[in-house]
């Protein structure tokens, strides 16, 4: 009876784990798969590479001003090549939405994996969250922004 409660509580905490931890190097946070099936799988470290963008802004999830750090939208879709046309953008829950590329503008959307400094676990909506500078333009306070603002990003589909 003894190794049956060892081995659920094994089992729950790897279950469990990704709820309470952050990004470690060489665990893959986002998955881009491009339309030519060409597949790209990047680390924390593969993130934290690229230029870094920072956001301050307020949110509809959150309470006050907030910083989002991570990697501008426009960036990281020249990182991988992608091509102009429409981004399907994949959340852990599956959770999907179309993201045109022609919102990867500066200053424009980015690819957070800090918020308020500290790694996104995926319980408050990491590790990856797409966030748009809600404050500085008011086309972004709308339900079609919101939408687009998906948490929980595990995978983009991109034209190539």
């Amino acid at each position: 009876m003894k190794s049956v409660a060892l081995a659920l509580i094994l089992v729950a905490g790897t279950f469990f784990a990704p709820f309470g931890h952050g990004a470690e190097s060489g665990e893959e946070l986002l998955s881009v798969t491009g339309t030519d099936g060409s597949v790209i799988s990047l680390d924390i470290d593969d993130l934290t590479a690229l230029p870094v963008s920072e956001i301050r802004t307020t949110t509809i999830w959150t309470e006050g001003e907030q910083v989002f750090r991570g990697v501008a939208l426009r960036d990281l879709l020249n990182h991988v090549g992608a091509a102009d046309g429409m981004i399907t953008a994949i959340a852990v829950n599956d959770y999907l939405i179309d993201i045109p590329t022609s919102d990867a503008t500066k200053p424009g959307p980015v690819v957070a994996y800090l918020h308020n400094g500290e790694q996104m676990s995926i319980r408050d909506k990491g590790p990856l969250w797409v966030v748009y500078p809600y404050d500085d333009n008011p086309v972004y306070n709308t339900e079609e922004y919101y939408a687009r603002s998906i948490w929980q990003l595990i995978r983009l589909e991109v034209p190539k």
